[in-house]
């Protein structure tokens, strides 16, 4: 996938739903005047997109931290795309590494960079390039990928990002030579994940990622988590809309199962997918590997019945790990992980949420103090205050799976001392 993320193959679903989600989209989808904040709308005629493309180029008021290349310019600092540059090549381009400088532009700060050039062929790719630059061009965050600047030249469409060192997480989990991630750099890794998600969904308009896997998250040379890859994001929906319909699209294991059975999106679609993430992160095994026995080849179906059952759950993580963890930091990611994969998406735990429940884990997980292992998960009943994410206010507790001792909030009635389920699902 190389350094920004290329996607490899999309999600395959049946005929059947496909027509389903089609109609879906009918009836459902709105349309918004011409602007880039729904360039992802499959039903955008090119024409419109050109106009779109001359509204960027003469946006300077959103888009003042990115850099409108030449295409000699971008030639220039990849050594005319040469072979021994590519980073990496996926379904939607070719990635390779250059360094841009003054001798490229008077005033340019010397950095490296990625440089990931679309594949002329197919409108989608197209589609895909613009809705990347519209919200990486509009959005930052220390946990999303920096857009340094864009070529749209002639039937040219090409992407610049900032160069991540270390390439991506799916790389380092799966790869037989890479070393093993240790415990706490996953717990490290799954933070700043989760901060950046958190983030996209608390936008004043929440976005929906909508392809959230292992080889779009990027590591720089500290091991900071970094979203790339946002050919697939979505606007999320506005007013009282509880989902946004669109074409199913994804890579297949980490779809949600409702977004893949009838086109509705919503955030909560991401937070399954954050949740196979997880899951991959605490056993070191793929999403899908047709390789492993047949009960075994869907990770979440084998391995989600024992996220919540203690006896079982610590026979599924990783054994590379070996005893770098604790039991209860072990507990209550797994636990995590179980509801962010429930089959009903308002079962679901926030972003927010997810962030707070991960961040006692970062000092748990390096630390011999006990008292940072014992401390109380937090629970998922807190609503936001941004966006539309009242409406997903979650009302029910998380299931503590600690020893007896670790206690639970006070102000929840259905408390009770002692395992193996203090605090339970209201």
């Amino acid at each position: 996938m190389g350094n920004c993320g290329t996607r490899e193959e999309s999600a395959v679903v049946s005929d059947a739903q496909v027509k389903q989600q089609q109609l879906n989209q009918g009836v459902l989808e709105k349309k918004h005047s011409r602007s880039i904040s729904d360039l992802s709308d499959p039903s955008t005629p090119r024409s419109n997109i050109a106009n779109v493309l001359q509204d960027l180029r003469n946006n300077s008021l959103l888009y003042t931290h990115v850099i409108a290349f030449t295409l000699f310019e971008l030639e220039t600092i990849t050594k005319s795309f040469r072979s021994d540059y590519i980073l990496g090549e996926g379904g939607f381009g070719t990635v390779y590494k250059g360094y841009i400088d003054e001798n490229v532009r008077v005033g340019l700060k010397s950095l490296p960079v990625a440089v990931k050039v679309l594949n002329k062929e197919g409108l989608q790719g197209h589609r895909e390039w613009l809705t990347e630059v519209n919200f990486l061009g509009q959005l930052r965050h220390p946990n999303l990928v920096k857009l340094i600047g864009y070529c749209c030249e002639d039937d040219h469409r090409l992407l610049v990002y900032e160069f991540m060192f270390r390439g991506s997480l799916e790389n380092h989990l799966f790869r037989k030579t890479s070393a093993p991630l240790s415990w706490s750099t996953r717990m490290m890794i799954a933070l700043g994940a989760a901060k950046g998600l958190a983030f996209l969904h608390n936008a004043e308009r929440p976005v929906i990622y909508r392809d959230f896997k292992t080889s779009n998250i990027l590591l720089d040379s500290d091991y900071t988590a970094k979203l790339s890859d946002f050919g697939l994001a979505k606007a999320g929906p506005q007013g009282d809309e509880t989902h946004v319909s669109t074409r199913v699209m994804g890579t297949y294991g980490y779809a949600a199962p409702e977004y893949v059975m009838t086109g509705h999106l919503t955030a909560r679609s991401d937070v399954y997918s954050f949740g196979v993430v997880l899951l991959e992160l605490l056993t070191g095994k793929k999403s899908v590997d047709k390789t492993r026995p047949s009960k075994e080849q869907s990770l979440v179906d084998w391995a989600r019945p024992k996220l919540n059952d203690k006896r079982k759950l610590l026979q599924i993580i990783d054994p590379r790990l070996e005893s770098q963890y604790s039991v209860r930091g072990a507990q209550k990611a797994c636990s995590l992980a179980y509801y962010c994969l429930s089959q009903n998406p308002k079962a679901r735990p926030l972003m927010s949420d997810v962030v707070e429940t991960l961040e006692p884990l970062q000092s748990s997980s390096s630390s011999s103090n006990e008292v940072s292992l014992i401390s109380p998960v937090t629970g998922f009943g807190r609503p936001l205050v941004t966006g539309n994410h009242s409406a997903y206010h979650m009302h029910h507790k998380f299931v503590q799976t600690v020893g007896a001792g670790a206690g639970c909030r006070s102000a929840n009635p259905n408390c009770s001392p002692g395992p193996p389920a203090a605090c339970r699902v209201r």
